[in-house]
């Protein structure tokens, strides 16, 4: 059974940091792109960061680009996103996501990606 289950949200000050954690089961890593996405309230999807299933190239989203840090470990079937100098722009519920096609491009666009977890809320308060 192929799921993902986001872990490590939680509420943090202006200038802090979090770890988030997906853990994926089901899933080849080695053949999978996959990435985290974000929702604000009364906004639209949007990518954040994704990782090439070759685990070669790396996206990010201008606005967390020198911030943020996506990485996974492929023993452990992990999919992690760390986060630093957060801001309360950055407040969202959190998602990682897989492309069920295998050897995706690492796409920025939200529905290139069909595998979501049921996400975990970040929340910065200033």
């Amino acid at each position: 059974q192929v799921q993902m289950v986001e872990s490590g949200g939680g509420l943090v000050q202006t200038g802090g940091s979090l770890l988030l954690s997906c853990s994926a089961s089901g899933i080849d890593f080695g053949t999978t792109t996959m990435g985290w996405f974000r929702q604000a309230p009364g906004k639209e999807r949007e990518a954040v960061a994704v990782f090439r299933y070759a685990g070669d190239f790396t996206r990010y989203a201008d606005s967390v680009r020198g911030r943020f840090t996506i990485s996974r470990d492929d023993a452990k079937s992990t999919l992690t996103l760390q986060m630093n100098s957060l801001t309360p722009e950055d407040t969202a519920v959190y998602y990682c996501a897989a492309q069920s096609s295998k050897y995706g491009i690492a796409s920025m666009r939200t529905p290139m990606y069909d595998i979501w977890g049921q996400g975990t809320q970040v929340t910065v308060s200033s």
